[in-house]
């Protein structure tokens, strides 16, 4: 693919965008946003399009786009050797002085080897030198476990961009390369790979890491904003038909969760719960309405906001028509779903995650079936049609009686949407998403190996099996085999960079790459790490304290429950001792 098909098809892009504000021009850092998957997925992520509104943001700084290009496009490219360019103006991305990735999901990580080797970039970033731009990871993956990737990038920014971005271009744009990570170092949200010795025990087990320099911290403190009162809430800003998403405006009303759910990253990592004001979510939705007539909010906890109900007037007010990510099933009110109906939504989202009350508890998920069958007969009597579920297997202490509590609930839920549909005289449906529980860094459930994909297999096969012939009822289930090497990239650490290399070389075949890299994966996945010195992720401090997890993994072997927080709260464990735990937790 030459450089003037890259041209030509990154014009015909950007001949289609709506509300993209002119780019900055002048002496300039350079910067760019890298998001390795496609335009038509990255066009829709918020995480792209604030980042990108907050680098253009600070003075002295102009930022563009880079996407991982479509299939045919990508194979044209590796073919022919062109190098990468910008979506905006179409310069080579090796040009520039920093190139930020900014990634939300395990499978990207291949992508972004790829990326960086169509710049023509060394992928390790010990063989980059000053001549190479510095390579900055951000992103949902740098407040879980950025260690399978810390051989590949110069920086990881661990926190909220509000806080990130101001820091990092004042000490990019005012030295080199050299000063400009070990200043970097120090700053909280920083974390610098190449200045952190590793080190492992005989038996494999990762030792704390070792700052190479005395300036350099322990450990990093992830940046956050104490408060966003005064922070405009990421939104949609450029506008495309090419996206997941087309005309829909996304915003984020509330950041955080209180419910605590044990195995719930976001939850934990986004604390204390914040809603952003009102007026700027109206005001915003305002200005966006010439390119958009459909809101989509997004939040795990949008019920949390104190002014869910007027928010939702407003919008529909304004000529939108209004669709949640999900909704939380215990703050779901009849105000809430009459306005939903209302404003044209068909489908609703929730996740009662398995199917007995008392797995539900294990989890810390405190809602009943009862209380999701009356919230279910106050969706379908609004007239809303469909119903989409998400539940999850392999859970601790799951059993088959767990199973086919799931097969009860969605049969109950069914025979309430169809008594529905037939006064409508059409049928909706309910959907099912089923996901291995892949246990994730920052959470209770951190130590805990995955249920073996022989057991998930059985598992899935005996839910499919009771799930087989319901009529309207439509099922999918993630395979156990791309949630083991999930697992591989959430708590691996820097032994596993190598499977990525092979895995970004070889189209995706993780086994043959595992192969290749030496790397037994099951070391990773299907071990009990409770008794390990030091976790790969420990390096970045996400506030939860390890003798809170630990109290909560003893409480969900107990199904004993965790009673959530008050708004603008967050867990004892993140500012004080474990007993102030046990106080704060009940």
């Amino acid at each position: 693919m030459s450089f003037w098909q890259q041209r030509e098809a990154a014009q015909g892009l950007l001949d289609l965008e709506r509300g993209r504000d002119r780019l900055p021009i002048g002496d300039r850092l350079r910067v760019v946003l890298a998001f390795p998957n496609t335009y038509y997925v990255g066009m829709s992520n918020l995480g792209v399009q604030t980042v990108h509104h907050l680098f253009n943001l600070e003075a002295g700084v102009s930022c563009e786009r880079v996407f991982l290009p479509p299939k045919q496009e990508l194979r044209a490219l590796l073919s022919s050797r062109s190098p990468l360019l910008t979506l905006d103006t179409q310069s080579p991305v090796s040009d520039f002085d920093v190139v930020a990735f900014t990634v939300s999901f395990e499978w990207d990580y291949v992508n972004i080897l790829t990326m960086m080797r169509l710049a023509g970039m060394p992928v390790y970033a010990s063989a980059r030198t000053e001549q190479h731009p510095l390579v900055v990871l951000g992103g949902a993956v740098t407040f879980l476990n950025p260690e399978p990737l810390a051989p590949f990038v110069d920086v990881v920014a661990a926190g909220e961009g509000e806080a990130l971005v101001p820091s990092l271009v004042a000490t990019v744009g005012a030295t080199n390369r050299r000063a400009a990570l070990r200043r970097l170092a120090t700053l909280p949200g920083f974390y610098v790979p190449s200045l952190y010795r590793v080190r492992y025990g005989e038996d494999g087990t990762a030792k704390p890491h070792e700052p190479v320099e005395l300036t350099v911290p322990p450990f990093v403190s992830k940046a956050g904003l104490k408060t966003i009162d005064d922070v405009d809430p990421p939104c949609t800003r450029i506008f495309t038909p090419q996206t997941e998403f087309g005309s829909r405006f996304l915003i984020e009303v509330v950041r955080g969760c209180a419910k605590l759910c044990r195995f719930c990253w976001a939850g934990y990592n986004y604390l204390p719960v914040r809603a952003f004001s009102t007026e700027r979510i109206l005001s915003l939705a305002e200005s966006a309405k010439p390119y958009a007539n459909r809101a989509g909010l997004v939040s795990i906890a949008l019920c949390d906001h104190p002014d869910i109900e007027e928010i939702l007037e407003r919008l529909l007010a304004l000529g939108y028509t209004v669709s949640p990510a999900s909704l939380r099933l215990d703050d779901i009110t009849p105000k809430i779903v009459q306005l939903l109906s209302r404003g044209g939504e068909r489908t609703v989202t929730i996740a009662p995650e398995t199917g007995s009350d008392r797995l539900r508890r294990v989890i810390n998920k405190v809602v009943t079936n009862a209380q999701i069958l009356d919230k279910a007969e106050l969706i379908f009597s609004s007239g809303i049609e469909n119903l989409k579920l998400y539940f999850m297997i392999g859970l601790p202490t799951e059993t088959d009686e767990d199973l086919v509590a799931i097969r009860d609930l969605v049969v109950q839920l069914r025979d309430r949407m169809l008594t529905y549909a037939r006064r409508r005289g059409r049928p909706g449906r309910i959907v099912g998403s089923v996901n291995p529980l892949v246990p994730k860094p920052g959470t209770s459930y951190q130590w805990l190996p995955m249920t073996p994909p022989s057991v998930v297999a059985t598992r899935t096969k005996r839910l499919r099996a009771l799930l087989s012939g319901l009529d309207h009822v439509y099922l999918s289930i993630k395979s156990e085999r791309q949630a083991f090497y999930q697992a591989l990239l959430s708590l691996g650490d820097r032994r596993v960079a190598p499977v990525i290399d092979a895995a970004s070389q070889n189209g995706g075949d993780w086994r043959l790459a595992a192969r290749t890299a030496e790397v037994d994966p099951a070391f990773w996945v299907f071990r009990d790490r409770s008794q390990d010195l030091a976790l790969p992720w420990d390096i970045i401090d996400g506030g939860a304290k390890a003798g809170f997890f630990r109290s909560e993994f003893a409480k969900s072997l107990r199904a004993e429950p965790t009673l959530p927080l008050g708004r603008g709260s967050a867990p004892a464990a993140l500012v004080s001792t474990e007993a102030a735990v046990d106080s704060a937790s009940g």
